[in-house]
């Protein structure tokens, strides 16, 4: 692009967990590079989505959401969320309408005044309550933090999405085009099939399975016929979680297997074959080798 004013900058999207940071980051995008769950703490590592226009390239960042850590994969995501509000040109801190103001949102507030980027407050799920008891909301987070902008949305409905990403172009400084036009993500694709792999589990399963699973691409192979083949893992800490994510006469996997596979044809754009094996390692997510295995890696960050 040779536009002389052209904007460009990385934008951090932080708040606690499960307000909605991914189904924003996917509605701006316009396709699903942030997988989703009513899970707290779905995202584990920095998620880049890039929204191109004619005037500006803006790269979001979804961070895993800020939470008080109860493991070394917990410390890791810490690490990621808090580090990426030194290296942006704009924070977006990420409320849940419905729930209102709460710990988790004095200790990121506390973490906001220790740095001078702008910060937008950005009040989610406004479709879920009563316009009145917004401006109270909106009120009570006034008096916290001086916001240089305070916007109302709904990232499922995407009500107001437009209005916001206007105001964020207004606060991106001139630069450079990053990406080419038509990139979306800088992951590569093997992190975002094992992520919809990882996706299906959380959605199928329940009480202590989602945060103990992590999955590893042993392979992606297209066959002559122009089919992919996608090897893949799911890892678990125990033998009893094993048994669950493959469900009664393999139940859960095939159905895993069939959510997954749909997902992965639509980022691939071709027929898939997707194989899955379980496998059990123990207490992974307390054991820096195993999470470096699975792309935690904390000299990155």
């Amino acid at each position: 692009m040779t536009n002389e004013s052209f904007k460009s900058g990385f934008v951090s999207i932080i708040g606690r967990p499960n307000v909605g940071k991914s189904t924003f980051l996917n509605r701006v995008i316009g396709q699903k590079i942030a997988i989703m769950s009513d899970k707290p703490q779905t995202t584990r590592n920095k998620v880049q989505g890039v929204l191109t226009t004619n005037s500006s390239q803006t790269i979001f960042i979804d961070t895993p959401g800020i939470h008080k850590p109860k493991h070394k994969l917990g410390d890791f995501m810490m690490k990621v969320a808090q580090n990426t509000l030194k290296e942006v040109d704009l924070i977006l801190f990420m409320i849940n309408a419905k729930e209102g103001y709460g710990k988790g949102d004095e200790f990121i507030i506390e973490r906001l005044k220790q740095t001078s980027t702008p910060v937008f407050l950005v009040v989610n799920k406004i479709d879920q309550i009563h316009p009145d008891e917004l401006f109270l909301l909106i009120d009570e987070y006034r008096t916290r933090y001086p916001f240089k902008e305070i916007v109302p949305i709904s990232a499922l409905e995407g009500n107001n999405i437009d209005t916001l990403l206007q105001q964020v172009e207004g606060y991106l400084p001139e630069g450079p085009q990053f990406y080419p036009a038509d990139q979306v993500t800088d992951h590569p694709e093997r992190f975002i099939i094992s992520e919809l792999i990882r996706e299906k589990v959380l959605h199928l399963t329940r009480e202590e399975i989602p945060h103990s699973i992590a999955v590893a691409i042993e392979s992606i192979k297209p066959d002559e016929n122009g089919k992919i083949h996608v090897a893949a893992t799911i890892v678990v800490e125990r033998d009893s979680q094993k048994g669950i994510v493959i469900g009664k006469r393999g139940s859960l996997l095939k159905e895993v297997g069939q959510k997954a596979r749909r997902d992965i044809e639509a980022l691939l754009g071709s027929k898939v074959y997707l194989e899955l094996w379980v496998k059990v390692q123990k207490d992974w997510r307390n054991k820096s080798t195993h999470l470096r295995d699975f792309g935690f890696r904390e000299d990155e960050y």
